[in-house]
């Protein structure tokens, strides 16, 4: 399992988020670097968003979640074309799984375990 993980709750169909495109990147000197990239499963969940040779450094991190491609998909239209989460990893042995409760118009995060 990758170091960090997300799943992805549509909270106005009251399940998962299947289909949903997202990238992970990393702060680097001078702009964002790629780590991985996913779609979320029938579950909702993003499990190998790096490989397993990936070692995570202390740094900010994003997530960013093609909602407006999930959405379309639904024949919704939504607000939020994209929803991007910043966070900050201090303790790279750790493991950081990132939920994303997503609606049309709003969603919300948390540091999940």
């Amino acid at each position: 399992m990758s170091g960090i993980t997300t799943h992805v709750l549509d909270t106005s169909r009251g399940g998962p988020a299947a289909g949903v495109p997202a990238t992970l990147e990393v702060e680097a000197a001078g702009g964002w670097k790629l780590l991985g990239k996913g779609t979320t499963n029938s579950d909702g969940r993003i499990t190998d968003l790096t490989s397993k040779e990936t070692q995570l450094t202390a740094g900010v991190y994003r997530l960013i979640f093609d909602t407006s491609r999930y959405f379309a998909g639904q024949q919704t239209d939504t607000f939020y074309p994209q929803v991007t989460i910043v966070f900050r990893i201090e303790d790279p042995a750790q493991h950081y799984h990132v939920p994303l409760l997503l609606s049309p118009f709003g969603y919300s995060t948390y540091r999940g375990s």
